[in-house]
């Protein structure tokens, strides 16, 4: 997993796929933490994505790096019911305390990717597995 998480920390901003009914969604972020063996990303509780998860959790992770690679990370988003997880990505990210607070009821919901599969591909190149 640790690949997982280098590539997207190089990478800086990845995109999630997730859909709407028969839409596809596509939107960008950039929270991730690598935690007891899995990589961990959070959304916002009352947001869309969220819903969208909660409805059909396979899920799509696009990110792409200067160098021209670019991996997919695909698989099936079990949401985390452990707080350490939420409380470890907000000491990461301490400017998103100012959303999700008690005050104003916002939660960030953590999840993961289970029965995953990320490749690392090199533009016009064939992919690598990464695990």
């Amino acid at each position: 997993m640790s690949k997982v998480n280098d590539f997207l920390t190089e990478a800086g901003v990845f995109f999630l796929a997730t859909t709407d009914g028969a839409q596809p969604k596509l939107r960008p972020l950039g929270l991730h933490i690598e935690m007891d063996g899995k990589v961990i990303f959070g959304i916002g509780d009352f947001k869309d994505v969220y819903k969208q998860i909660k409805a059909n959790p396979l899920v799509e992770i696009v990110a792409c790096k200067p160098d021209s690679h670019w991996m997919r990370y695909t698989g099936r988003a079990v949401f985390e019911t452990d707080g350490k997880y939420a409380e470890a990505a907000l000491d990461a990210a301490p400017d998103l305390r100012k959303i999700y607070n008690e005050q104003t009821g916002f939660r960030l919901a953590m999840f993961h990717l289970e029965d995953a599969k990320a490749v690392e591909i090199v533009i016009a190149g064939e992919g690598t597995e990464l695990i």
